[in-house]
């Protein structure tokens, strides 16, 4: 893998082989990307899981009617699924870089990936379905 000039050679390099320019894929792909976006759900998960154990510290010992209710209330129900999907979003983007790190050949590596996508995605599904059917 060489270094390519750009621009006729005016002292501007790039550092991608060149695979990775017919591909289009850079030496870190689109890892900024992944990189911004673990760091913005880390930082909403931060006071939506403080107000999840909140919650369920102020819900120990209550029946199954109290708790339902408490998901009922729609700005508990929508915390509640902000929470799941701001978390099931940084489940996979973390899972996805580890896959990237170690998983060598590329068809299981992105079958990994998908599987980890798909999993996240119905999960996501089953809980919104969840507590849509609590407030309907």
């Amino acid at each position: 893998m060489g270094v390519v000039m750009a621009g006729g050679g005016e002292g501007v390099k790039r550092m991608r082989s060149a695979l990775g320019r017919v591909r289009g894929l850079g030496s870190a792909r689109s890892g900024t990307h992944h990189w911004w976006m673990q760091r913005v759900t880390s930082v909403a998960l931060v006071p939506l899981v403080i107000w999840f154990a909140v919650a369920a510290i102020g819900l120990v010992g209550a029946g199954y009617q109290e708790s339902v209710a408490f998901v009922a209330h729609p700005v508990n129900a929508v915390l509640l699924l902000l929470l799941v999907g701001v978390m099931l979003h940084h489940l996979a983007a973390g899972l996805q870089v580890v896959i990237e790190d170690y998983v060598r050949a590329e068809g299981v590596r992105l079958a990994a990936i998908w599987g980890v996508k798909a999993a996240c995605l119905v999960l996501g599904l089953f809980a919104a379905v969840s507590v849509l059917r609590i407030i309907a």
